[in-house]
């Protein structure tokens, strides 16, 4: 993937500098885990779809595959006086049976409605069809109206398979 298509600039209210998107890697593990403990509580059960007190392991997960193309973590990642802190993160993970990726995404409170999340999504949509994958899904609550505006704004689109709790979205990805 191109470098300048991972770079962006996003803007807040609480800071401002260069944000960059980037696979994650082994030695991020830690820096995942107190980005995770750092959402609000709401953030995090939006993004578990539940509570979780396990951050360490979840980071460690994200990670594990790595090296496989087929699964693979981006973070967002905000540069202030030549330090990095996670400011977002998107989990994307192949399922050759079903012949889709399915994939998780979170966006520090401060940084949510500024369009990282959009930025986030894009890339990991190149990435996946990158790999020749064509089709994308996500499961989310019903009632996480944030998720499912910034997924219609993405172009996916409620497949209908949800249950009275969930919504699963959907979208077929271009070459």
């Amino acid at each position: 993937m191109s470098q300048s298509l991972l770079d962006a600039v996003v803007a807040s209210a609480e800071a401002k500098g260069a944000v960059r998107i980037r696979p994650a890697g082994a030695s991020d593990v830690e820096s995942l885990s107190v980005y995770f403990t750092s959402l609000s509580a709401t953030s995090r059960n939006k993004r578990f779809m539940g509570a979780r007190a396990d951050f360490a392991m979840v980071a460690a997960e994200c990670v594990a595959r790595a090296g496989h193309a087929d699964h693979f973590t981006l973070l967002a990642e905000l540069g202030q006086e030549g330090q990095g802190t996670i400011i977002g993160e998107t989990h994307y993970a192949y399922d050759a049976a079903a012949r889709h990726g399915e994939f998780a995404i979170s966006v520090a409170d401060a940084f949510q409605r500024t369009g990282l999340g959009l930025r986030m999504m894009t890339a990991m949509e190149m990435r996946a069809s990158g790999l020749g994958h064509a089709m994308i899904a996500a499961e989310t609550a019903r009632a996480n109206a944030e998720m499912r505006g910034l997924a219609k704004k993405a172009g996916f689109e409620d497949t209908g398979l949800g249950d009275w709790q969930s919504v699963h979205l959907a979208k077929r990805l271009s070459r």
